[in-house]
């Protein structure tokens, strides 16, 4: 019988019925919620997520006439933690995890970690068979002859007294005119205390008459009686005076099964491990030989599923033993072999139970290799079970070897294209026709917007597809004797010869521009991307190859200043701008260190009151040389340096600062918004940064607000989940800025712990005129609402749009309507004035 019950699994004996209530529900209302399904204990959510458990065992432990259980948040009493256990675990493993926590039960989840249900101990234990334990074990060893037994006319409140004391889990009550007894149990205690009435009788709660054992009856006989009652306790009566010597509860009687259970399970695990251990000694040698194998090594089952490799198979492969154990061979494939090379391979091994020859396989990274594969059929003794073991060496290297050191010469290794070495080649003899022939050429250098962003958020593996997929789509649309090139990173050039004039290269950038309309598939997400062009031409703007290249990239450098996603002719004013931007750039460090950077603040109103909600600050660059420098000039900047993280630590710093200064001076501001970036978020230490700050000037979590962009989740989702959870424990908010333009953000909203929306500001400049954004932000702010998120509407401009959101019951607006971005000084005059008005 332990032998077909072990297959047993969680999903075939768990209860589906899990109650739940929040955090912050009064004990009171919990219990009602509790009598109403008729159920015996009720789960704790806190921000969605389950985080204790309240029985009607934890009422008897309260000092129910000194708490106010109308006004005490059930999150206050309760047990935490809650431990679970995935719905497709064995009832054995169950078993072992609630005998070694010394519990009774496991919340259940799914394969997603999802709750779904509740399994207990006692679950477990009326699907084994196991009752004939129960036979021969007389009640008499197992009944509590210790229990307190009241007179009928005792108060309720001194049962729940004695079950409190006593850690009882019940009480028997005795009539003496009826010559009867009942019982009050936890569960009567647990819906008294609703209406509590503590001087009423206990006979008044108790439920009676009760059935009735002798201590030599067996717990058998006991056990089926109570099932058949549907009751939990029997009063025990000695043979021959009926005179009551004690109470037997359906828990002692469950507790006897499953001290057998787990006794037998214990013996069962302890025979596995002796019969491990054995087996461990005779695979000792062998494993040791297979480890020290310079050679790939992969075992496999005759289903194909692979259960052990070596350390040389991931040295060749790319592939960890946690990366394939459980998975197909297939995951190696290449893709070049058709299926009669595979059953040719299969045919000759099941024929004379080995095969040799040379195959192309994947490694990890998607490089595909030459391998001299040698497959061994193993037959196990005592088993019917076929092994195979893979045997191979990497030969690539040796077959291309001259091919491939002759193409990384003149070739980019992951576009194909021709790089800067053939490049210049090219450009030189297009030159010397140009000049012989009286011809123009065109150089156009390509630059990827914010390519950085997509390596730090998405991976390098998506920046590669990314880069392969654009490469792709110019090659496309050259003509003939034109060259692509990759010069490095996320920088291409074109060469077009035989150009007549100005317009065939405008109409050239025109066409390259469109390819970028469309966006760009990375595996599991699409993103869109655009790009920077500037073009320079030969004789116009240079007469040798570097003049024309500088003087495209110039230009280039022209089109991102101007907005990106564009294209620029070469012309000789942008050799200034050129200069200008180097000298920010060098200015840029130095700018940081001399204290150039100052925060301006932007209110937001809430459009309920009228009043000031909060405050975001927004950084500002006061060069003593160049002017007033735009965050859209130095923030990408910032990233481009490195130094944006650095950046971000010194606007909290200085945000903190300002709190606690506007705190000395009687201006209160509820809370302060800074603004986040991707980096400091996944690879910054920012929970570190901001606590210091907070610490250093006195100030609360709560009143800081971080914004993110949806770009801060995409590619280390985990990592950013995690940093979030440590920040939301010091009291900060968390917004979500720019809602609706970035990659998906929906699945964001219900995983991880944003309070707030800040609707971009390009959906409400089209409000409430233009029909489709008026839907659109009108479904957002629905959403936002069934969530309970704060939704806050950006860049509103018009008095139209703010009573467009006042009657979507949008919470807050931010943009010139209201107030711009204010100076340390001017906020302060806008905060007197406010307050005047309020």
């Amino acid at each position: 019988m332990m032998g077909d019950s072990r297959q047993l699994k969680i999903k075939d004996v768990f209860s589906t019925n899990l109650l739940s209530c929040d955090y912050s529900t009064c004990l009171y209302d919990a219990l009602c919620i509790m009598q109403k399904h008729s159920i015996s204990s009720i789960f704790v959510k806190h921000h969605g997520e389950i985080v204790g458990i309240w029985t009607e065992s934890d009422c008897v432990k309260l000092d129910i006439k000194n708490i106010r259980i109308m006004e005490l948040p059930i999150g206050q009493v309760m047990t935490s933690p809650v431990h679970d256990i995935l719905v497709d675990k064995t009832l054995s493993e169950a078993t072992v995890k609630l005998h070694q926590l010394g519990i009774r039960h496991l919340l259940v989840k799914d394969e997603d970690f999802a709750p779904i249900g509740v399994v207990s101990l006692s679950d477990i234990v009326r699907n084994q068979g196991l009752d004939h334990y129960l036979h021969f074990r007389p009640i008499a060893d197992h009944y509590d002859s210790s229990v307190k037994i009241l007179d009928s006319e005792q108060c309720v409140s001194e049962a729940i007294e004695v079950m409190r004391t006593e850690s009882a889990t019940a009480v028997l009550v005795y009539h003496q005119q009826l010559n009867e007894f009942g019982i009050i149990t936890q569960r009567d205690v647990a819906y008294a205390i609703l209406e509590p009435q503590w001087q009423m009788p206990c006979w008044q709660l108790a439920s009676y008459p009760m059935l009735s054992m002798t201590p030599d009856d067996s717990l058998f006989d006991a056990y089926r009686k109570m099932t058949a009652k549907s009751i939990r306790h029997l009063v025990v009566r000695a043979p021959q005076t009926q005179q009551v010597v004690g109470l037997l509860a359906l828990k002692n009687v469950l507790t006897e099964i499953e001290t057998a259970y787990c006794s037998e399970l214990e013996n069962v695990l302890a025979q596995r491990d002796i019969a491990l251990r054995k087996s461990e000694k005779n695979l000792y040698l062998a494993n040791r030989i297979i480890d020290a194998s310079l050679d790939g090594i992969m075992i496999t089952r005759s289903s194909g599923e692979i259960i052990q490799i070596n350390p040389a198979f991931s040295a060749l492969t790319g592939y960890q033993d946690y990366e394939v154990i459980g998975k197909k061979p297939s995951l190696l494939s290449s893709g070049l072999h058709e299926k009669p090379y595979y059953d040719t391979m299969w045919a000759e091994l099941r024929e004379k139970g080995v095969w040799q020859g040379e195959i192309c396989n994947k490694k990890k990274n998607g490089e595909i290799y030459v391998e001299w594969l040698t497959i061994i059929e193993i037959n196990e003794p005592y088993s019917d079970e076929v092994l195979y073991a893979a045997i191979f060496s990497d030969i690539t290297e040796r077959k291309n070897a001259e091919e491939k050191i002759a193409r990384l010469a003149y070739f980019d290794e992951l576009t194909g294209l021709p790089n800067r070495r053939l490049f210049y080649d090219r450009l030189a003899m297009a030159l010397a026709s140009a000049h012989r022939d009286n011809q123009r050429i065109s150089i156009m250098f390509i630059d990827l917007d914010r390519f950085k962003e997509v390596n730090d958020t998405l991976g390098h593996s998506a920046g590669d597809k990314l880069l392969i997929q654009v490469s792709e789509r110019i090659k496309s649309i050259l003509k003939e004797g034109d060259t692509l090139a990759r010069l490095g990173g996320d920088e291409f050039v074109v060469l077009l010869t035989e150009v007549s004039e100005v317009e065939s290269v405008l109409s050239f950038a025109d066409k390259l521009l469109l390819q970028f309309n469309k966006s760009f598939n990375l595996g599991e997400i699409s993103v869109a991307a655009t790009a920077s062009l500037g073009a320079s031409m030969y004789p116009e703007d240079g007469l040798d190859s570097e003049s024309l290249l500088k003087h495209a990239d110039v230009a280039m450098y022209r089109s991102k200043e101007l907005g990106r996603n564009s294209f620029q002719m070469y012309k000789a004013s942008m050799n200034a701008r050129s200069l200008e931007r180097l000298s920010m750039q060098s200015r840029f460090q130095s700018a940081l260190e001399n204290g150039e950077f100052e925060l301006y603040f932007q209110p937001l109103k809430c459009l309920a009151s009228g009043r000031i909600m909060s405050l975001e600050c927004l950084l500002r660059w006061q060069d003593p040389n160049l002017g007033m420098i735009s965050p859209g000039q130095f923030i990408p900047l910032a990233e481009e340096l490195g130094l944006i993280v650095k950046l971000d630590e010194w606007v909290i710093d200085r945000a903190c600062a300002q709190l606690a200064f506007w705190h000395q001076q009687g201006c209160e501001v509820r809370r302060l918004a800074i603004n986040v970036s991707a980096q400091h978020l996944t690879q910054g230490n920012l929970v570190n940064t901001l606590k210091s700050a907070l610490d250093k000037y006195g100030v609360t979590g709560s009143q800081i607000e971080l914004e993110l962009t949806e770009s801060c989740f995409v590619g280390n989702f985990q990592k950013a989940k995690t940093v979030l959870g440590d920040l939301k424990k010091l009291g900060v908010s968390i917004a979500l800025d720019d809602f609706g333009t970035g990659y998906s953000a929906l699945s964001y909203l219900t995983k991880l712990p944003i309070d707030i929306l800040k609707i971009d500001p390009s959906f409400i400049a089209k409000i409430p005129d233009e029909y489709g954004n008026s839907e659109v932000v009108s479904a957002i702010v629905a959403m936002a609402k069934a969530l309970n998120l704060h939704v806050v509407a950006e860049g509103v401009e018009k008095p139209e749009q703010m009573q467009f959101l006042q009657k979507l019951g949008c919470h807050a607006m931010q943009g010139y309507l209201y107030c711009k971005p204010l100076s340390q000084a001017a906020w302060a005059g806008f905060y007197q004035a406010e307050k005047l008005t309020s």
